[in-house]
């Protein structure tokens, strides 16, 4: 096993009756990475966060947690305490203030009440709620309530966080607000693997991304390489009719495809989106030969892609499709 591998699983199966939630994944998550795990409902994400944090067993293939390995049917202690695992739906106690609430799990964790006293302040300070310390937990907004999971998640200082869905049902201030706390935790070292459908927060803070569909990882890299895979992306707009440049870029060696993103009226004018292999020279290049002959430009210059277009262009229209 290599050191930094704070994840590491070998074809991981989750099997039900005749239904395989989690299908033979290979899963590698370093040291300090914030990992990304996307797909539509069913795919599996949950199975394998619960297989991850050892609230289920795997039917076959093996986890490693920090390097150790995690032993089928065996409580697995010493790999436990290193992880802070939250799920979509846990629960709180709306009968208890914010700070029994963090007592609580603090003293399940053994942590000594000098060190949980000063550990109770610096959580509430990370998660924004440290005038909240003494209200009942049932007096919180759905946002201060996740803010509070997330802070009794990482009360004993864990060096994995595993996230199933955390900004689910939030308004978009509150999301705002979730994925600002999870930054900091990232600049702290913290490793986070963290699920969600809504593509824009992951792509906010995620080194790394993972596409989950029908229970099998499909996809898994660097976020940034993601961006790379087919080639820079440029836009041209075009006044006129776009027959006139698609004649160029077909015979063009550097343009490996384009399509139509948008169209003006009666299908003239418009624009494309261009996959070119070639340098920011050769797109002068192309430019210039464009002009030169004749050909009529609105627009020309590199997209800058979102992590939705990445998905479509790679040909996820079918899992984005699915998210709520």
């Amino acid at each position: 096993m290599t050191d930094n591998l704070v994840i590491a699983t070998h074809q991981l199966t989750k099997q039900f009756d005749d239904y395989a939630a989690v299908s033979e994944v290979s899963l590698q998550v370093r040291e300090g990475e914030v990992y990304g795990l996307i797909g539509p409902n069913g795919a599996g994400k949950t199975t394998l966060i619960r297989l991850l944090a050892m609230a289920d067993d795997p039917t076959v293939g093996e986890i490693y947690i920090d390097g150790k390995p995690v032993l089928r049917a065996q409580p697995n202690p010493d790999i436990k305490k290193h992880i802070g695992y939250l799920p979509d739906d846990f629960p709180l106690y709306d009968d208890l203030t914010v700070q029994q609430y963090l007592e609580y799990f603090g003293q399940l964790y053994y942590l000594e009440p000098s060190a949980l006293h000063q550990r109770i302040g610096d959580v509430l300070a990370l998660v924004q709620l440290e005038n909240k310390r003494n209200s009942l937990i049932s007096s919180l907004s759905r946002g201060m309530k996740q803010r509070l999971s997330l802070a009794r998640t990482v009360i004993h200082r864990p060096k994995l966080l595993l996230l199933d869905e955390p900004v689910s049902g939030l308004d978009p201030i509150a999301r705002v607000e979730y994925c600002k706390t999870i930054k900091r935790l990232q600049t702290e070292g913290m490793t986070i693997l963290i699920s969600s459908h809504i593509l824009s927060d992951l792509e906010d803070f995620c080194s790394n991304i993972g596409i989950m569909e029908k229970g099998r990882l499909v996809e898994s890299g660097r976020l940034d390489s993601l961006y790379q895979k087919e080639g820079q992306r440029l836009l041209i707009g075009v006044l006129g009719e776009q027959s006139d440049i698609e004649i160029y870029l077909q015979e063009h060696p550097l343009v490996e495809k384009y399509e139509r993103i948008e169209k003006g009226r009666l299908g003239e004018s418009g624009k494309l989106g261009v996959t070119f292999a070639g340098t920011e020279e050769d797109a002068a290049d192309l430019l210039r030969v464009l002009v030169q002959e004749g050909v009529r430009i609105s627009e020309f210059h590199y997209m800058q892609e979102s992590l939705e277009d990445i998905f479509m262009r790679l040909g996820y229209r079918a899992c984005l499709g699915s998210f709520e």
